[in-house]
Order: structure tokens, then sequence, then C-alpha cells
């Protein structure tokens, strides 16, 4: 019977010593210092005052544009975007380089931007002309993703 009550005592004992450090893990911690967080860093949200460094992409047919300002305008279903072209942005036709100048009303743009902190959209590359022209310039892209769908079944053999 001592044994027993020993033997019980002893996993109640184990059961705690092993579970107090899961619970730390999980629990989280109120630190007051920002650098302990590594994902602090890195999301928008912690600094407000900085433009954000991640590009998003964009797509439409251009509704205005001003030449003077340096923006054009894609029309949604919903609500207009309005991007700015600086010294930094790509511009591109076809294969071609491209100027402001080159981007006219009712034509198809695609391209990336980022948010900056003042709320503007800043182009960071644009290209001018509908995807199936640029897609034709881009023939040598096209054989990794033919050539992903036969490395597949090799991947997972089966024994």
């Amino acid at each position: 019977m001592k044994n027993k009550s020993h033997f019980i005592i002893g996993a109640c004992i184990a059961a705690l010593a092993f579970s107090a450090p899961l619970a730390a893990q999980t629990t989280p911690s109120k630190s007051t210092a920002p650098s302990l967080s590594p994902n602090a860093s890195t999301s928008p949200a912690a600094s407000p005052g900085k433009p954000s460094v991640r590009f998003n992409p964009f797509h439409g047919m251009v509704s205005a544009v001003d030449q003077s300002a340096k923006t054009f305008t894609i029309a949604g279903k919903t609500t207009s975007r309005v991007f700015k072209v600086t010294d930094k942005t790509a511009v591109t036709k076809g294969s071609n380089p491209a100027t402001m100048a080159d981007i006219v009303e009712n034509q198809e743009v695609s391209g990336s931007y980022r948010k900056n902190a003042d709320g503007t959209l800043e182009a960071k590359t644009v290209k001018i002309g509908p995807m199936s022209e640029r897609k034709s310039g881009e023939e040598g892209k096209k054989p990794k993703a033919t050539s992903s769908p036969p490395a597949s079944p090799a991947a997972s053999p089966k024994s």
C-alpha cells in the first residue's frame, strides 16, 4: 500500500513538472521590452509612421491621367485608386521601357504599389498593355510551370 501511494505521488509531481513549462510557453508574456518580439518589427501596424515595405499588385483600366501631378486612376467596382508615379517607378510597355507620357486613358495596366504613411499609393512598377501581350514575351517562364506537374508523382513514391 505504501509503494502504491509513493507511486501516485511521484506521478503527480512528474505531471506537474512537465506541465509547468508547457503552461509557460502558451501564456502570453507582458514584457515591456519591444525588442524581444521578432514579429513586432515586421508588422506594419507596429510602426504607423513608416511606409509599408510590402508591395501589393494592381490591375485594371486607366480611367484618368494627370500628367502634371504624375498620377493615374484605376476605377474599381466600388472605389477608384490613384497611383503616383515617381522617379523610382519602373514603367514598361511590352518589354520596352516607357514613361509617364505613355500612360493614357482606357488602357490596361498592371503592376505593384505600396501604400505610404500619408495614404498615397506609390507605384513601384507599371506594365502598360493587356496581360496577354506581356505573356507572349515571357516564354522563358512557361517551361517552369509545365515541368512541375511531372515532378509531383516523383516526389511521392509508392512503396
